[in-house]
């Protein structure tokens, strides 16, 4: 019996520039035939993961970066290790793991006096642990400049995994062996209802050109918007993060963070500039045993506001209408549900799902964990 954990959200977020792309225009999608604004996957795990690292504890997030080398030779050097000899080391441990790095070259007529990095480089973002990379401090200065071997510099490398690591997972393009499969999908946030970015025509005042008898703006600009109520979808595949973290309470802790994160996480783009700090209006979660299931196609047409009911009451009536018909049809009945919603939105699941807050629903997922899959 595989547990996965299905997360729906139904957020409106006000004029913004959440995810742009590479014209600096909203990112936008056809769905139904229709343009929608979209926000990547990619956007939300990263505001996921730094939801996690500032409101949990900051050693189950790992670090993705080219400049990890640096990093461990950097704390080794802390440690009283000199400079080459703390580079010599770290070369000689990605050597052995069998991860290419290299020291940046100087380019060609470059005039500038900033001289490049002395520490070595992967030659892609690598993803790792906290604990791995303490541990590879700790190995690195015990073995006093002995060169590890590949099956000890797996072991450094390869063990202790990060719980974003264990959700969205690894590739390292050196050697799969130390690939890492994903225990979470995150579905790109798509708009239930056409929409098109608008501009923001802008100026900005010269504080000082009144004492210079100067009249005008002293720039001028624009930059592209979007205002949408989008449907958000995550799955957790509770097996996969068990097996990841090698542990059934870490992952169970995991899956109750996630979730909060998921909830209450917001992408950062412009945020200065729009501050849309919006939260979810709806938020359904379903715990099954069958496999996960998303109930985008509620919106395959575009949803309006009907006479006596807002575009969000209609769009949470649409998306448990999807949900009963997905039991009806194909009988895939989940093992347990809940839904916490803002305003009449959750009375639309009211024969679906027991109503919650954000604080209880976590608390109701791990006793829910803790019952079906209990210390497997």
């Amino acid at each position: 019996m595989s547990i996965v954990i299905d997360i729906h959200a139904l957020q409106t977020v006000p004029p913004s520039l959440i995810n742009r792309d590479d014209t600096g225009a909203p990112k936008s999608a056809i769905f139904g035939g229709v343009p929608r604004q979209r926000v990547s996957s990619q956007s939300w795990k990263r505001a996921i993961r730094r939801y996690f690292e500032e409101n949990f504890d900051a050693q189950q997030i790992g670090d993705r970066s080219k400049r990890l080398p640096e990093k461990i030779a950097q704390r080794l050097i802390d440690a009283g290790v000199e400079q080459d000899e703390a580079i010599k080391r770290v070369e000689d441990l990605f050597k052995a793991a069998g991860i290419k790095t290299a020291i940046e070259k100087p380019k060609k007529n470059d005039d500038s006096e900033e001289k490049p990095s002395p520490y070595p480089r992967t030659g892609y973002l690598l993803f790792l642990s906290q604990q791995q990379i303490d541990r590879a401090v700790e190995e690195l200065l015990a073995r006093d400049g002995e060169k590890p071997s590949k099956a000890e510099a797996k072991a450094i490398l390869d063990t202790d995994h990060s719980v974003d690591m264990a959700m969205f997972g690894r590739m390292v393009a050196d050697d799969a062996a130390y690939n890492v499969d994903a225990s979470v999908q995150v579905a790109h946030a798509i708009g239930i209802h056409g929409s098109t970015p608008d501009f923001d025509y802008f100026t900005a005042v010269d504080d000082l050109a009144e004492e210079g008898e100067e009249t005008g703006a002293g720039m001028i600009g624009t930059v592209q918007m979007m205002s949408s109520t989008m449907y958000r979808y995550a799955t957790i595949n509770f097996d996969g993060l068990r097996k990841n973290l090698d542990s059934v309470d870490t992952a169970r802790l995991a899956a109750e963070h996630f979730i909060e994160a998921f909830v209450s996480s917001m992408p950062t783009g412009k945020i200065n500039t729009f501050a849309n700090q919006t939260l979810p209006e709806l938020v359904y979660v379903a715990v099954r045993d069958t496999r996960p299931i998303s109930l985008v196609n509620a919106f395959e047409v575009p949803v309006e506001a009907k006479q006596g009911a807002s575009r969000r009451k209609v769009a949470s009536d649409r998306l448990a209408q999807e949900a009963r018909d997905v039991e009806s049809v194909y009988g895939f009945k989940p093992l347990a549900a809940y839904v916490m919603g803002i305003g009449e939105t959750a009375d639309s699941f009211a024969e679906l799902a027991e109503k919650t807050t954000l604080q209880e629903l976590t608390q109701n997922i791990n006793e829910v964990l803790e019952r079906v899959v209990g210390d497997q």
